[in-house]
């Protein structure tokens, strides 16, 4: 397999290494990954995360030890493995069952090229999402977005992240408003860092803080990225998603979707039949990482932990795709994107 660079997962030299996301901004940390059960941890201790990428790095290891020789039975067991490591996310598991089909009329050399298509597909989709959304944002634009969508949850330069710094890269003004992203705080550690890197100018606030901007009309636009859109337009994306885009219908500020048409899903009717992960509940009583455990809630607290929620589509101002731009009549007439 020839190598594939990306910002947080390399095939270089025979050899799979994953950037541990966790560690950001503190310190890159790069992980060997050499089994199917290597990845599957990554994924689910968000090592590697964001609905491109998990997908991508599924295939990368299935396929590098398909060139060690695995055999077909062993790697489409390990299909099954991955996908059910995150379920909401619909990449990863769109991806394994091409791998799958890929096995039975084509073998593991199949599975290699399969993998190397994909990498680069990505790269591909980041940069036309970006050049549509970019129209969307006028000069002196003040953007707020949620989660991480950025580099660092792609092949490419990201999905809301890319649009944005593709805006700057045309020479506009823009300002980025990152909600910290409660529980896990993607949005500060992660995307303030590639913000930081970008050159974008930008501002941190708590979760809670995004109604008052917009109350305050500091906020122009709302852009985010999406693990699942189903047949209807109804997104799955990080928690607090949707709490964003009702305040964002409540004070008329433009709600925007970024989505690779590999995150549609036309299967699934509505976004009922989407299974939301659930999450330990220790994300939610403390935090834990490279400076220790820090506890705040009494260990026997009960604790709800989704991992994402669901915006209903008529909340949605509209889908920025590698396509173009959707309305929820579009999506609903052609039965997704």
């Amino acid at each position: 397999m020839q190598d594939l660079i990306g910002t947080s997962i390399q095939y270089q030299h025979k050899s799979l290494s994953v950037l541990d996301q966790r560690w950001l901004p503190k310190k890159t940390c790069w992980r060997p990954c050499n089994t199917i059960d290597d990845m599957v941890y990554m994924i689910r201790t968000l090592q590697i995360r964001g609905a491109p990428l998990i997908g991508i790095g599924a295939c990368l290891i299935l396929a590098h030890l398909a060139e060690q020789g695995m055999p077909e039975t062993a790697l489409y067991a390990g299909t099954e493995q991955l996908s059910a490591s995150r379920p909401t996310a619909v990449n990863l598991g769109h991806c394994m069952q091409q791998v799958q089909a890929i096995l039975q009329y084509a073998g593991p050399a199949g599975v290699v090229e399969y993998t190397e298509n994909l990498f680069a597909e990505d790269v591909r989709l980041c940069k036309k999402i970006a050049q549509h959304g970019a129209a969307l944002i006028p000069d002196k634009a003040s953007i707020l977005t949620h989660c991480n969508t950025g580099s660092l949850a792609t092949a490419g330069t990201g999905t809301a992240m890319g649009v944005i710094r593709e805006a700057k890269a045309q020479g506009k003004d823009v300002h980025l408003w990152i909600s910290e992203t409660r529980p896990l705080l993607q949005g500060a550690r992660l995307t303030a860092w590639e913000a930081a890197g970008a050159g974008i100018p930008h501002t941190l606030i708590c979760d809670s803080t995004a109604a008052m901007l917009m109350a305050q009309g500091r906020t122009d636009q709302i852009w985010v990225g999406c693990d699942r859109v189903a047949a209807n337009g109804d997104t799955a994306n990080k928690i607090g998603t949707y709490a964003l885009a009702v305040s964002a219908a409540y004070h008329n500020v433009p709600f925007y979707v970024a989505i690779p048409h590999t995150s549609s899903d036309s299967t699934c009717p509505d976004g009922k039949h989407i299974q939301i992960e659930e999450r330990d509940a220790a994300e939610v009583q403390g935090v834990s990482g490279h400076a220790g455990t820090v506890t705040w809630a009494a260990p026997q607290t009960p604790v709800y932990n989704p991992a994402f929620d669901i915006t209903p589509a008529e909340l949605i101002t509209g889908w920025v795709s590698d396509s173009g731009v959707y309305t929820q009549q579009q999506i609903t007439e052609q039965g997704g994107i």
